[in-house]
């Protein structure tokens, strides 16, 4: 007799890139989506925090550089993380919690690297992050047969796989899901033993624009992912865009 599988749902936030002084309505929204429908396991993709001030893009002395402070970076995103997990534990809420950190994250190691006297000052104890399982950067967490990372890469030059989410389905093998790309990408793949394949890319949870994306490429997709009956790494897939979210769950 084959083992009954346990199917649950997923909520996957996507990179919401919390900085200084951006909104955070979608924040206190999807804090609510989650009270009211509580679903069994939450992941974040990582880039919660966005770190703009250990940013290698912005030149020091740039405009985009001037004023940029970390302990600012890691209070808002501080902040922000209070909101979304705010009563889950007094409405006696208790879901399993995953974070895949992000490159913005890992932009804390990155600095502490290339600047050894950080050690013991700067590091990712200082994000708040106690209520969930944190899993290290670009390391895929199985959750019910669906593998979780920021991004995947191409194992010979180390840089992030691209393309159309269907060929890289095809590359990786297995039903994944990653962040990391500001857009929404989903493909399913049957086999012939009767399992589907699925590969998900969902890459923007922010309401704010990124001054870098520029008025062209500023119109993307942003929102949430609900991932219904996971299991044995197939779902039924729900993507809940930013309006609705705003519209159904906003104040």
């Amino acid at each position: 007799m084959s083992k009954k599988i346990i199917k649950r749902t997923h909520l996957l936030i996507p990179d919401a890139q919390v900085q200084r002084n951006v909104p955070l309505e979608h924040i206190a929204a999807v804090n609510k989506l989650i009270l009211h429908l509580r679903p069994e396991v939450i992941v974040n993709i990582g880039d919660f925090w966005d770190m703009p001030s250990l940013s290698r893009f912005d030149a020091p002395g740039s405009e985009h550089a001037e004023g940029q402070r970390i302990q600012e970076d890691i209070k808002a995103g501080n902040d922000a993380m209070t909101l979304l997990t705010r009563g889950w534990p007094a409405k006696g809420y208790k879901p399993e919690t995953h974070f895949t950190l992000g490159n913005h994250e890992h932009r804390i190691a990155s600095a502490i690297a290339s600047q050894p006297k950080l050690k013991g000052v700067l590091g990712y104890n200082l994000l708040n992050l106690a209520k969930w399982t944190v899993h290290p950067y670009l390391k895929p967490v199985a959750i019910d047969g669906v593998y979780y990372t920021h991004y995947w890469y191409n194992n010979m030059t180390g840089k992030a796989l691209g393309g159309q989410v269907r060929n890289m389905l095809d590359k990786i093998g297995f039903s994944f899901v990653q962040g990391h790309r500001q857009e929404i990408q989903h493909a399913r793949k049957e086999l012939p033993n009767g399992k589907t394949l699925h590969g998900l890319i969902a890459g923007a949870f922010h309401i704010h624009d990124e001054h870098y994306k520029g008025a062209q490429a500023s119109r993307h997709w942003r929102g949430v992912c609900l991932l219904h009956d996971v299991g044995d790494g197939e779902y039924d897939l729900e993507i809940i865009g930013m309006d609705r979210l705003l519209r159904e769950y906003g104040e």
